[in-house]
Parts: C-alpha cells; structure tokens; sequence
C-alpha cells in the first residue's frame, strides 16, 4: 500500500470560465484553417493533510481543428460537445474523494473523463463519438491546475514535487518494473533554464515578404509577414506547415522560408537558422515525405542541412495507418505528434521505427511527465509544441519546456496568432509572450506552482 504524505492533496472546489477568442490572422495547418477558438480557464482549490489550503490555476483552448479533425461532425457540435465534457469533468473532479499526489488524482479520473466523452457523444447523437485526444485536451487545464495547486499549497516549485519527498511510490507503479527506484526529479531540472529558443511557426496561409502585404492583412503595428517576424524578434527557429499533397509547392515554400530567415538573420550577424516541417497527417504515406526530403536536399543542401527534424507526417490512428518509419529517419529524425496519447501508442510507434516523440501540455502534464521519462529511459528525442497555447497556457508549456531537455527549444505561437488573448499574463511575462532575439527568457517563473505569479496576473486583470 502506497504510503500516506502531508504534501498529498483532495479537491475541495472547482471553476471553469470560457471565453470566445478571435485570432488575429488565420492558422492554416494540415486540412485546417484556425480562425478562433474555445479558451477555458480553470480554477482548482485544494488541501494538504496538514491542513493547508490553496489553489491552482489552468488554461487550455478546446481546438476542435487539431484535437478532433472530421467532416462528419458539425464544428459546433464538436466544440459544445468538448464543452460539455469540461463541465461533467469538473463535477466529477468535485466529487473525487480522498488525498493523493495530482498525477494519481489524473490517472485515476482519466477513465471518468473518457467516460464523460462517451457518454456526452451519445447523448449528443454525434456520427463521431470524441476521440482520446480531444478528451484528453478537455481534461488538461485541470491537470495543469492540480499540478499548479499542489506546488502551492506545499510551498514549493511543482516541479520540486516529484521525488521521493512528495510521490508515494516510484515511478515502476506508472512505467513498469524498468523504472523501479526511480522518480520525475530524475528527469526535470533542479531549475528554469534561463532561455529557450523560441519556434516560430510559419503557417500554410502565412506571408513571407512585406510585399506580399495587401488591405486585408492586419494594420495594428504588429509583424504581418515572415521576414518582419525576423526582423522585430529575432527567431531563427522556424516551423513550417506544408499541405502534405502538393509536393511541388512544400518543397519551394521550404527553400523560400530558408531563404528568408538566412537574409532577414544575416542583417542581424546571425548565420544560425533552424528548420522543421509538419503535414500534420496529411501525407497517404512516408514515401511522400521521403521524396520532399530528397528533392530539398537536391535543390538546397543548406536547407535539408537546416532541417531538425519532421513531424507526424501519416495519420494519427497507428492501427489504421500502421506505416514504418525507417525510409524517413534515414534522412531526417520523424517526431510522433497526433498519434502519441498513451503509452500503448507510445510503445506500437516505437515498434513502427518512429525515430520521438512532441510533447504537449494540452495532452496533460501528468502524461507529459510520463513520457519525458519513458523517451529519456529509451533514448528518444523528444520536442515540446504547443496547441497555439495562450494565457496560463503559454506560460505553462514554456514552464515545462523550461524544466525539462527538449530538442531545441519550444514553440509559442500565441503570440503570432492570439496576442490578444494573452492579456494579463503578457504584463507579467513579458519576455514569454513577446520573445526577442529568437528567444523566451524565463525569469519571471517565480514562486511557487508552475511560477504563474497568478496574484500578479490576477491584479493585472482587475
């Protein structure tokens, strides 16, 4: 039996507030354009055994586009549903009794929030009942919260809480007998890294040169195309959205996004560029990927030598699309995205010659955690993106990435596409929501929790 600490924490209330937020230019990624989406924030107030109250705080957007892409289900449906399922799950979290460390609290109500999933798909009378992932998005700002929570109310960094100290059991009761005697504080840092390459995500609709600007662009005084991005703060991280069916427009748009960050940054006295690439599923099979690789090596060997790596090229399902992997980590390392949720898709991409894994926060940072250790203990690279995260969002993913040894840096792209959304939190991060010479600096992660400063934001917000 799992020994009983003063750190572990119960539930005593939970809030939820949605907002409708508008992006400041469309996101075309994948078969999907992004013009606004479902923003909830999360309230979770806790106690310790000794008697200590707190609260935590989460965010997330509900992005339908990404998290439960389909034709056979109404956007709206699909949103109200994912609504839906925030509502019954902060009920149930409500109602969740007894004390434990929050990644025990999130594994053991994952089964009611898929339950929820379900039955809310039911009641619905939706053609498509809500996939894993879309659930598992509902459920990560609580998650977030909880972590948030238990820093705070044991006076300490959540981060400081996954030893020993804090976990009743290691971590051979999540990941197996491999992992007996080990806990998380063997794979997060003792601190924040003091700066993250920041990536800038270059979307399918996205300008590249400030002549390309027309009337309908915005005129806010903010960057609009690639080469002012550059040029204002400095990235020199750039992840490029292809179509996946046009080999032909992927390849050139890769040589022009080269192109442009080798000339905006050499007016800098920058010669440093780095490249990704993400289909987001759309290619029938890894051949198509193979070939663009080639054909970019082919055209611009600085290019192909700028690329770190590529991103879920083939669909999520690994059952349905169950394609090996090894003709692209020949040539470049291929990063599991969509089709990582758990660890049996964990395990079945590995089988499959997929070379790491993407993590992100809106698939729950208890899982997130998890999988660092697995990809570590297996010595796969692992990446940390975002899901266009505002808000306490933002903050938390780069907390995360910050606390951790990802690929190169971490992507945040609120900042592109919802600066508006940031508010409050842009006031007291300032160098995380606005990134200068291509980097977030992450100073103001003080305090206890994930290091929101929430008192500040809360002032802040009125």
């Amino acid at each position: 039996m799992a020994a009983s600490l003063l750190s572990d924490i119960r539930i005593r209330e939970v809030e939820t507030y949605f907002t409708d937020e508008i992006a400041r230019t469309p996101l075309k990624f994948g078969g999907v354009t992004m013009e606004g989406a479902t923003h909830v924030r999360v309230r979770v107030a806790v106690e310790n055994r000794a008697g200590q109250v707190a609260e935590g705080w989460g965010s997330m957007f509900l992005a339908i586009g990404w998290a439960w892409p389909t034709d056979d289900v109404d956007a709206l449906a699909r949103d109200a549903a994912m609504r839906q399922v925030v509502e019954r799950y902060a009920k149930a979290l409500e109602g969740h009794s007894g004390y434990a460390h929050p990644i025990d609290i999130a594994l053991k109500t994952e089964p009611a929030l898929l339950s929820h999933a379900a039955d809310t798909s039911r009641a619905m009378q939706l053609a498509e009942s809500m996939p894993v992932l879309a659930s598992l998005v509902c459920g990560s700002p609580f998650d977030g919260a909880l972590h948030d929570a238990f820093g705070n109310v044991n006076g300490i960094s959540s981060y400081d809480g996954y030893s020993d100290e804090f976990m009743a059991e290691d971590l051979s009761a999540y990941l197996g007998p491999a992992f007996k005697g080990s806990y998380l504080d063997d794979y997060v840092r003792g601190n924040y890294v003091a700066e993250l390459p920041v990536f800038h995500l270059v979307g399918g609709l996205d300008k590249l040169w400030e002549r390309e600007i027309t009337a309908d662009d915005p005129d806010d005084g903010e960057p609009v195309s690639l080469d002012q991005w550059i040029a204002r703060d400095g990235v020199y991280c750039l992840k490029i959205k292809l179509l996946g069916n046009d080999m032909d427009w992927d390849v050139q748009r890769t040589l022009d996004v080269y192109a442009v960050g080798k000339e905006e940054l050499a007016k800098q006295g920058r010669q440093d560029i780095y490249l990704t690439a993400d289909t987001n599923e759309i290619c029938e099979t890894p051949d198509y990927m193979v070939e663009y690789l080639e054909r970019v090596r082919e055209q611009s060997p600085a290019a192909y030598d700028a690329l770190l790596y590529v991103e879920q090229p083939t669909h999520r399902d690994l059952d349905r699309a169950p394609f090996r992997m090894e003709g692209i980590d020949k040539l470049k390392p291929v990063i599991m995205d969509e089709s990582l949720y758990n660890h049996r898709q964990y395990e079945r991409a590995k089988e499959l010659g997929w070379s790491g894994i993407a993590l992100k926060v809106c698939k729950g940072h208890s899982h997130s955690l998890l999988f660092t250790a697995l990809a570590t203990h297996d010595g796969l690279p692992y990446t940390v993106q975002d899901l266009t995260n505002p808000d306490l969002s933002l903050i938390h993913s780069v907390s995360f990435a910050a606390r951790i040894k990802p690929m190169m840096g971490v992507e945040c792209n609120s900042r592109q596409f919802f600066p508006a959304s940031n508010g409050a939190v842009a006031a007291v991060h300032p160098r995380i929501a606005n990134v200068r010479n291509g980097v977030a600096l992450t100073q103001t992660l003080t305090g206890t929790g994930l290091g929101y400063q929430m008192d500040r934001i809360l002032a802040q917000a009125g």
